[in-house]
């Protein structure tokens, strides 16, 4: 466990910081590990959503669909070809 030596503090009202006791004790966790302890999980479930795309399965399913499709590129086939007749690292 990583060493705690940042401190941060909060105004709170007194019925909010009645509850935020309350609640510490039924958890059988100090005031200070209860808050922390909920203010992580509730940053990393907005840190999530923030970095998480969710779409329909049927809209995931079409789009992995699809980019099992491949489509003409000639000029990148044309690119193959060249590079392999024309290479730019000689053998010795």
């Amino acid at each position: 466990m990583a060493v705690k030596t940042e401190r941060m503090e909060a105004r709170v009202s007194p019925e909010e910081r009645e509850r935020i006791e309350r609640a510490a004790s039924a958890a059988g966790l100090s005031v200070s590990a209860f808050m922390v302890n909920a203010a992580v999980d509730r940053a990393d479930e907005i840190i999530a959503q923030s970095t998480t795309t969710r779409v329909p399965a049927e809209y995931f399913d079409a789009l992995l669909e699809e980019l099992d499709v491949a489509l003409p590129a000639p000029r990148l086939a044309q690119a193959a070809r060249d590079s392999v007749r024309s290479r730019r690292i000689q053998n010795r």
